[in-house]
This record gives C-alpha cells, structure tokens and sequence, in this order.
C-alpha cells in the first residue's frame, strides 16, 4: 500500500481504535478492537475522566476511573494504531514496533501511578509519550548495533 494509505489507517486508529483495521479490509480485527473499546471505555468511566481531566477537576476524574479496566487501554490502544499502520504497509523496518509496545507499556505504568499524581488520563498520556520516546531511541540504538554487526538480541 502507498503512505497515504498508512497514514489514513494510522490517523483512524487514533481517533478510534478499530476504525484502521476496517480501512484496511480486516473487518473481525476491527469489530473486536472496536468492541474492546467500547467495553473498557464503559467499564473504566473513560469518558468522564476525559471529561474532568479537561476541566482541570482531576479528583472528579480520579473518583469516575475503574483503574483495574483503564489498565487494558493503553494496550489496547496502542496495538490498534501499531497493527493499522502495519497492515497498510508500515513498520517493516527492524524493531519498528517498539515505539508502540514501550508506548503502551509507560503508558499502563503512567495510568497505575496516577491516582497520587496528574490522574489517569495525563500521566497516562505523559507515559505514552515518554514510552515512544523510548522506543525510538531503542529502535534506533539496536538498529545501530545491527549494522555494526553486533547483534544485541
């Protein structure tokens, strides 16, 4: 596929996990994220913690969060967008798919400490991103050691 059918199954998995799956043509894909969506969005008070976070009534946000399904998000979320984009075409260079598995990683651990710190949906949002960080750095340091011919893993 071309990039700009990577970019759009990418875009439309952030906007909803499952709805790049349905691009792409892999419809049970999509239907099962789209259903573990609305499940964990339901089940977790997702949509009331988004809300609170934004009017800065974060207490509000923390007392609305069911922690033990807001865990599976980031995961979730993150494995939605990764396996979008790969079905279109994207991340077939080594280690690419560590950006979304170290995203979703910091981004559960930024959601279990957050009901001392900035609540669910920042430090949620803060760990994703220092979790992407990670794993472009991690991507481009082994890809790194690959060419050296110094094979880390």
């Amino acid at each position: 596929m071309n990039k700009n059918a990577r970019f759009e199954a990418f875009i439309w998995c952030i906007a909803f996990p499952g709805f790049g799956q349905l691009l792409n043509g892999k419809l049970a894909k999509g239907i099962v994220l789209i259903i573990l969506e609305l499940l964990i969005n339901a089940m977790s008070g997702l949509n009331e913690l988004i809300i609170s976070s934004f009017h800065g009534d974060i207490d509000t946000a923390i007392q609305a969060t069911n922690y033990q399904w807001l865990m599976f998000y980031p995961c979730v979320y993150m494995f939605g967008i990764w396996d979008a984009y790969k079905d279109a075409g994207g991340g077939q260079t080594p280690y690419a798919a560590a950006p979304y598995a170290f995203g979703a990683f910091f981004g559960t651990v930024g959601v279990i400490f957050s009901r001392n710190l900035l609540g669910a949906m920042w430090l949620g949002l803060v760990g994703l991103l220092v979790g992407v960080i990670v794993g472009l750095i991690l991507k481009r340091v082994l890809r790194a050691l690959d060419r050296d011919g110094a094979s880390p893993l």
